[in-house]
């Protein structure tokens, strides 16, 4: 969702080319000491996410099930989990999304999901993205979603290893420390006509979008079709 903005907002001309082939596992994760325990104790709570991203959406959507939409109270925070969570740690925020591998490191160190959900992204690109490129990168991408479905435990290490290059704490991870049932890959695929509906209507409901008068203003349709009914 934070690419509809994004794209609505750019200034190259750049478009959603479909689907991301990951799903990501989110969640709300609170302090251990906190009085938080249930989704609806999160009213009138400020939640900290990261606007125009990924989570910032998904707490909308999470909170919606169990709040009205004056109940809910976001704040702005920093990109990326590490960030979140050590603004959680040092009590700056009393709540924070996270996605992995920060959901599992925080549950190690005692600290508490409140909801959790998956979510998907897009592939977004400029003009000079044809579809027969994006046709091989989808080929490619078919190849590492059949692998990772065949085995996903053997592929949990590369994930430890890719975080933990630009953080050492993800390194006191091991693989049994991650969920198996977190790690999500699907198919690349054109954006659903009725989803995208539904989220440019849910996006604009909320404030944004205010400029976009479709959401097929936001895809290239004519690239996503060819290169995805290709691969």
């Amino acid at each position: 969702m934070g690419n509809y903005c994004r794209v609505q907002d750019t200034g190259v001309n750049s478009r959603q080319l479909g689907r991301r082939s990951v799903v990501t596992f989110a969640a709300i994760i609170v302090p251990p000491d906190s009085p938080v325990y249930t989704p609806q104790q999160l009213a009138y709570r400020r939640v900290g996410v990261p606007f125009y991203f990924g989570t910032h959406y998904l707490a909308l959507h999470m909170l919606e099930g169990f709040l009205t939409r004056d109940q809910i109270l976001v704040c702005s925070v920093p990109h990326g989990s590490r960030f979140r969570f050590d603004l959680l740690m040092n009590g700056e925020i009393g709540a924070t999304t996270m996605t992995e591998p920060y959901v599992s490191l925080a549950e190690k160190k005692g600290y508490r999901v409140v909801c959790t959900a998956f979510y998907h992204g897009t592939h977004v690109g400029t003009d000079a993205i044809d579809d027969e490129t994006l046709r091989a990168y989808n080929r490619a991408v078919s190849e590492a979603v059949r692998r990772i479905k065949a085995n996903k435990r053997r592929y949990l290490q590369y994930f430890i290893d890719y975080h933990k290059a630009t953080d050492p704490e993800i390194g006191t991870l091991t693989v049994d420390d991650l969920r198996e049932s977190r790690l999500v890959v699907c198919e690349p695929a054109p954006i659903p006509a009725e989803e995208m509906q539904r989220t440019y209507e849910w996006v604009k409901s909320w404030g944004m979008l205010e400029t976009t008068q479709s959401p097929q203003d936001l895809v290239n349709m004519e690239v996503q079709k060819r290169a995805h009914a290709a691969a």
